[in-house]
């Protein structure tokens, strides 16, 4: 080595491993998976503030929502609001409910008793004076208008 080199080798027979880590407070995966569905279970039941009943998140609409959901397609065992045949729901502040809906086919072998099935459930909500509904063909349902829960429930997911 020459004197102007600033760099010294030491050459050592072996090294000491690093200490590990070691964390005292461990979350096992069963706890975590707990503890997300506690909050995910909260956050669902948690209620909007300031929502007036007839407007999504308010108890009469729920309610509505919770009738359309009593309601199975025949051919599928999917009721018609995951299955995506609902597309409004219209409260007024009087309890009049409006309900736009369509059907899988305009063949489909409840066109004519279907609707009347949905008008008379969304009638016997308490608190709804009276429903009407619009059946109408146009946007044309497809199998992406359902929910998640619909396609499970129907294998395609």
């Amino acid at each position: 080595m020459s004197e102007d080199s600033k760099f010294t080798v030491e050459e050592v027979a072996a090294v000491p491993a690093p200490p590990r880590a070691k964390v005292d407070d461990v979350e096992t995966p069963a706890d975590k998976l707990e503890r997300k569905r506690d909050y995910l279970e909260g956050f669902l039941a948690a209620k909007p503030e300031g929502v007036s009943s007839t407007e999504p998140g308010g108890d009469l609409y729920e309610a509505v929502i919770a009738a359309l959901r009593d309601i199975f397609d025949p051919e599928i065992p999917v009721n018609i609001y995951d299955l995506g045949l609902i597309y409004g729901v219209d409260i007024t502040k009087d309890g009049g409910a409006t309900v736009t809906m369509t059907l899988t086919t305009p063949h489909c072998p409840v066109a004519e008793s279907m609707p009347g099935e949905v008008e008379l459930r969304v009638s016997s909500v308490p608190g709804i004076r009276d429903a009407e509904v619009n059946l109408v063909w146009d946007p044309p349902w497809d199998p992406a208008k359902m929910s998640d829960e619909a396609r499970l429930e129907l294998g395609m997911l």
